[in-house]
């Protein structure tokens, strides 16, 4: 069984690697959208988010195939140009994000995956290329961070600030997270056998004891959340192209 190093041996030998499976989990209805459709179906251009964020990643020379876990009522993606794609698998996630990705895991056996959010449209190639790069020569994986710049807050229980918290070493966690396949399924299976919260993949290897490797990303690699949010996202895609 594989786990994670101790922190007294971080590192490992790079590994070369050509072949990497993207896994994005969209089985999500998005609803602080307040959107008719879950949020991955909301267009930019004449196409859906998922549609601009899954092309962007089979675009990148070192990812083969995308993993998409879709919700069991899905109604939209077959609509969509991914449906016909022979390099998107398609599988059904379940009600958590962790669940999602285990699927995503049971439908590729390839030594290198990376997740990625279906609503994180902006990503560059060049931060998937520093992402690899740390990630093969991690003990633990990597992910895509960005250094928290704003001063921060801590609020008590009626919403009033209870102290100030200092932003040194504070990261916003980003997509993708790079590990390899086998690592990142024990550390998930042992955290949601344990009831623990896994908001992301790099918190199921830290429960078990790994560190991933913080690798800084461009702070326009945004999550789609809020409706303001597709704008911004529409105005870096257009940026990009």
């Amino acid at each position: 069984m594989t786990t994670p190093a101790s922190n007294e041996n971080q590192c490992s030998p790079r590994s070369v690697v050509s072949d990497v499976v993207a896994i994005v989990p969209a089985a999500g209805v998005g609803k602080r959208m307040g959107a008719a459709c879950p949020k991955q179906y909301l267009t930019i251009g004449n196409k859906t988010l998922l549609e601009h964020t899954v092309h962007y990643l089979l675009d990148h020379p070192k990812v083969s195939k995308v993993v998409i876990a879709i919700g069991a009522e899905d109604d939209y993606f077959h609509s969509t140009s991914l449906a016909n794609d022979d390099r998107v698998v398609v599988t059904i996630g379940g009600a958590e994000r962790a669940d999602s990705v285990l699927a995503g895991l049971s439908a590729t056996h390839a030594e290198w995956v990376m997740v990625h959010d279906a609503a994180r449209p902006c990503v560059r190639h060049e931060d998937i290329d520093a992402l690899i790069e740390a990630a093969t020569s991690h003990a633990n994986g990597a992910l895509l961070a960005s250094p928290v710049r704003d001063t921060m807050k801590r609020a008590n229980t009626e919403g009033c600030v209870d102290h100030t918290v200092c932003r040194e070493q504070l990261w916003h966690a980003l997509t993708p997270q790079m590990f390899r396949r086998d690592l990142l399924l024990t550390a998930l299976q042992r955290a949601l056998e344990q009831s623990l919260a896994v908001t992301d993949e790099a918190s199921a290897i830290e429960f078990a004891g790994g560190t991933p490797k913080l690798v800084v990303g461009h702070a326009d690699n945004i999550k789609v959340t809020q409706p303001e949010d597709l704008a911004l996202a529409a105005f870096f895609l257009t940026q990009r192209s």
